[in-house]
C-alpha cells in the first residue's frame, strides 16, 4: 500500500470532531467514512473529540460502527466523559442533578456518581447541564433552585447550535444560557475550547503536537482549541462554519487549512488552501 497523498501524509495523528465533520444526525457526510478507513489502513492514529454530551463513548463507537467505521470507546473524547473526570477530581462523592440526556447520565453513573432525581427534596452538590431535547420549564426551575441554594453550576459545553441532517438545531448553549439567566450565575464550562477537554486525554495518549491535525467545523470551539494548544487545524465546510465566516473571524479562530469535506485531506492541491493571511489583515 502506497503512502497517503496531500495533507494526510504530513500527520501521524488525527483528531476529528463528529457532528458536522463525520456525520450530520444519522447520515454520514460525503467521503467521511472512506477517509477514516484510509487513514486507519495507513496506520494513522484516529481519535474523535465532541462537545455533544448526548451519548456515552460506547454509544458513539457503536454509531460509527453502524456507519461502517470500526472504532473503540477509548478513541472518543466527549464533554460528558470529561465532566465525569472533572467531578471525580473536584467533587469525588457528589450527588449530581443532570439537565441532559440519558447518555450523559449513564456516563456520570459510570464514574460512580449518584444522580439526584428530585433536587428540591435533597440539595445536590452540582447541577450538570448538557444537550437536553426534553428540556422543560420544570427542569429549568429545578436547576435554578439548586444553583441558588449553593449547588455548583457545570456546563458540558456552550455550543449555541449543532448540525442535524438538514438544518442547525439549538445546542446545549441555549439551555445553559437559560439557566444562567434564571440564576445570574456563570457555569464552569468543560467542553471545547477549554483545553482541559483534550489535555487530560493527551496526558494518557502522548502524541507529537506538530504531527497531529485537529479537524472541526466550528471556529469558536474546534479551531480555537487547536490554536490554544498550538495544534495544526483544518476547518471543514460540512457543518456550522462557512467560508464567509473566516472574513471577520478573530485571528485566534483561524484554521491552517479550509476543506470542503474530509476528502480534502487526501488531495495533492491542498497547499493552495493554506491560510497564511487573509485580505485586509495586518
Amino acid at each position: 500500500m502506497g503512502e497517503l497523498s496531500g495533507l494526510a501524509n504530513r500527520f501521524d495523528c488525527f483528531i476529528f470532531d463528529l457532528d458536522g465533520v463525520v456525520y450530520r444526525g444519522s447520515r454520514p457526510l460525503p467521503h467521511a467514512i472512506e477517509t477514516l478507513k484510509l487513514l486507519h489502513a495507513h496506520g494513522r492514529e484516529v481519535y474523535f473529540l465532541t462537545n455533544n454530551s448526548g451519548h456515552t463513548r460506547q454509544q458513539y463507537a457503536e454509531k460509527l460502527c453502524r456507519m461502517g467505521f470500526t472504532a473503540e470507546p477509548e478513541q472518543f473524547i466527549t464533554s460528558a466523559w470529561v465532566t465525569g473526570l472533572y467531578l471525580q477530581e473536584h467533587l469525588p462523592n457528589a450527588r449530581v442533578f443532570v439537565v441532559g440526556e440519558p447518555g450523559l447520565k449513564q456516563e456520570l453513573e459510570g464514574f460512580g456518581f449518584e444522580l439526584a432525581e428530585e433536587p428540591d427534596q435533597c440539595l445536590p452538590d452540582a447541577v450538570v447541564v448538557g444537550i437536553d431535547r426534553q428540556f422543560s420549564y420544570q427542569r429549568l426551575a429545578q436547576a435554578q433552585s439548586a444553583i441558588l441554594r449553593g449547588a455548583r453550576f457545570i456546563a458540558t459545553n456552550t455550543d449555541a447550535t449543532y448540525p442535524a441532517e438538514d438544518r442547525l438545531m439549538p445546542g446545549a448553549g441555549a439551555i445553559v444560557s437559560a439557566i444562567a439567566t434564571a440564576t445570574g450565575k456563570s457555569p464552569v464550562v468543560l467542553g471545547k475550547p477549554n483545553p482541559a477537554i483534550l489535555t487530560t486525554f493527551l496526558s494518557h495518549h502522548p502524541v507529537l503536537m506538530e504531527r497531529t491535525l485537529l479537524v472541526g467545523d466550528r471556529l469558536d470551539t474546534d479551531i480555537a482549541l487547536a490554536n490554544l494548544l498550538h495544534i495544526p487545524s483544518a476547518l471543514v465546510l460540512t457543518g456550522v462554519a462557512q467560508k464567509t465566516d473566516l472574513e471577520n473571524a478573530p485571528i485566534e479562530h483561524l484554521p491552517n487549512w479550509v476543506l470542503n469535506d474530509l476528502s480534502g485531506l487526501l488531495t495533492d492541491g491542498v497547499d493552495s488552501l493554506l491560510i497564511h493571511a487573509l485580505p485586509n489583515r495586518v
